[in-house]
């Protein structure tokens, strides 16, 4: 029999992003307010439909600099100085998941350094960064004194996996460096970590860690008095994209 497409019902695909970013020692997610129905009015993770000339990193990227004005690096290639670590986190296909019709969604994981006041774009009103315990709290009120609703569509599900995606992958890989500008000192990277884990590090034994794992930086021969007191010396990231051994998130 030959091929029909008739015979199979259309569904859409969109591109969701989880766009992590530290930002006063908290883990902070980039989140949008819908300006347009389903559900209107509530706080969503940024995103869109895929275009019909468009591959999924393609997709993404375009969100994320729409969104952010970052653009996409490959993780394997240096740091820029505008440039964001994206990668595909998972697919997420509930036949209910959109009430306007089958959509499937491929959320992707985006981190970068501290960033500036988002900007709204597209069905979103009001764009802004809020910690991530904030977002995925069910009910409440936020920092602000504002009520917490859940997350529109299924997005509550994928922030939750791209917060364990990032947790973990700090553990064994040198994306925590993702979070940091091109030169950082060791003290704060070990921000970022406490910030993407939620726990407090020993400064002495992280230092000890970072600095003797192998390919993980590399020195730049250049101090910096940011952080206050003497001068502490600067980093980059080196090449190893694994560490061994790894960095071992603590029990809580």
């Amino acid at each position: 029999m030959p091929y029909d497409p008739s015979a199979f019902p259309p569904f859409a695909v969109t591109v969701d992003l989880v766009v992590l970013t530290v930002r006063r020692h908290a883990l902070c997610a980039l989140a949008v307010r819908r300006g347009e129905q389903p559900f209107q009015g509530r706080w969503a993770l940024p995103g869109g439909f895929v275009r019909p000339d468009e591959d999924l990193a393609q997709a993404a990227a375009r969100e994320l600099a729409e969104e952010t004005g970052l653009r996409a690096h490959d993780p394997a290639a240096p740091a820029q100085d505008n440039g964001a670590h994206l990668e595909q986190l998972a697919t997420y296909g509930d036949p209910k998941r959109d009430p306007r019709m089958r959509v499937v969604s491929v959320a992707h994981l985006a981190l970068a350094p501290d960033l500036p006041a988002p900007r709204a774009g597209g069905d979103a009103n009001i764009a802004r960064w809020a910690p991530v315990e904030e977002l995925l709290q069910q009910g409440g009120y936020s920092r602000d004194g504002e009520p917490v609703a859940p997350l529109a569509f299924d997005h509550a599900q994928i922030l939750a996996d791209g917060v364990e995606r990032a947790r973990s992958k700090i553990e064994y890989s040198s994306l925590a460096t993702a979070f940091c500008p091109p030169e950082f000192t060791v003290g704060e990277l070990r921000r970022v970590y406490e910030a993407v884990w939620g726990v407090a590090l020993d400064p002495r034994n992280f230092h000890r860690k970072v600095t003797g794992t192998p390919g993980f930086l590399v020195p730049t021969g250049g101090t910096t008095t940011r952080q206050g007191g003497r001068p502490a010396q600067l980093f980059r990231a080196g090449g190893a994209t694994l560490l061994n051994p790894p960095m071992l998130r603590p029990e809580v």
